[in-house]
């Protein structure tokens, strides 16, 4: 009951990476490089536990980006040529890459970093992926000319490596779909089915993740721009409630989400974010509990995961540990109010 978990991604120490920051700089390479992501993933699993964290993550302490993580490992691609794009709607803009053939798999993605996770913990793991629709949207495309054939297509990368991670020992293979806020009506049409069509026969945990971004700029903004309700989820969760995921991911901690739209979830594990990763106040144990006794009201206890609203690498490593601790502490006492 109330098992912790966490959106995915914690900061990079500095000694790994610039810190404080996305796409973050390695400080090193060859082999030093992959003894320094091997040892931020061991201290980070470490930090997960010492806070009380059920289920537990790499932390992506061995990718730059969550989405071109996963790309840099795929053929048809051309990185040497990246096209300045608007993302998440023109939110922002963004230097990308270009699909420019057909795409394929040019080896394993995540083999190392999700052997070196799985060998170092026997709490339970999940491993993070991006999704169909989202890495369609931050990428360009002169090849396919179509985002559900490029969607597709992705899926099926997606699979073959879900599948493998599967393989690997991995319990929870978890899909960041940040887009779904974005192109709402797009995740009836095709969006569900290409994820859906990514988790294509696992046999562990699947879950999606869809919050309202990291906590930079272009996101706060965009948030502050959403009025007094944010009603997004009302339009994709029908459509999830009636999918083969079992759990879905999303952010409530100081959000504008009217809590009531959780019970359009019925049926699945809902991952309420508890955490707020768009500011450095560390939430205090009271503050979690709270916002777990609210979303107790329409997820019932034994589907409840509370969780963080997104990942946090972009944030400061100490302030990234403190929330962890606020999250075990806070789940902890929750866990007592509900009699165990």
């Amino acid at each position: 009951m109330l098992r912790t978990t966490i959106a995915g991604s914690l900061p990079k120490p500095e000694w790994l990476a610039e810190p404080n920051m996305l796409w973050a700089p390695w400080k090193g390479s060859g082999q030093a490089l992959a003894a320094a992501k091997r040892d931020a993933t061991l201290l980070w699993l470490k930090r997960q536990e010492d806070a009380g964290i059920d289920i537990v993550t790499d932390g992506e302490q061995s990718r730059q980006h969550f989405v071109h993580g996963f790309l840099e490992r795929i053929a048809g691609i051309d990185f040497d040529n990246k096209v300045e794009m608007g993302i998440r709607n023109d939110r922002y803009k963004a230097m990308v890459p270009v699909v420019t053939g057909p795409l394929r798999l040019i080896d394993r993605v995540h083999a190392v970093e999700a052997g070196v996770a799985r060998a170092h913990t026997g709490r339970t793991l999940k491993f993070t992926l991006p999704g169909p629709m989202t890495l369609v949207d931050t990428i360009a495309d002169t090849h396919y000319g179509d985002k559900v054939a490029l969607a597709m297509a992705f899926a099926d990368l997606l699979n073959q490596e879900a599948r493998a991670l599967e393989a690997d020992g991995i319990d929870v293979i978890q899909f960041d779909e940040p887009a779904f806020n974005v192109y709402m009506d797009e995740v009836a049409t095709w969006g569900i089915r290409a994820l859906e069509r990514a988790a294509a026969g696992l046999r562990c945990t699947t879950a999606v993740h869809i919050c309202y971004g990291y906590g930079i700029k272009a996101n706060i903004d965009w948030k502050g721009s959403l009025g007094a309700e944010w009603r997004q989820y009302e339009q994709i969760f029908p459509v999830l409630a009636a999918s083969a995921i079992d759990q879905v991911s999303l952010e409530c901690r100081n959000a504008k989400v009217p809590l009531r739209l959780l019970g359009l979830l019925a049926g699945k594990d809902v991952l309420v974010g508890v955490i707020d990763v768009a500011t450095d106040v560390v939430e205090t144990p009271e503050q979690v509990a709270g916002v777990i006794a609210d979303a107790l009201a329409y997820v019932p206890a034994d589907r409840l995961f509370p969780c963080t609203n997104c990942g946090m690498a972009p944030m400061s490593v100490d302030v990234a540990a403190a929330k962890l601790v606020a999250l075990g502490q806070g789940t902890a006492l929750a866990r007592q109010r509900l009699g165990g």
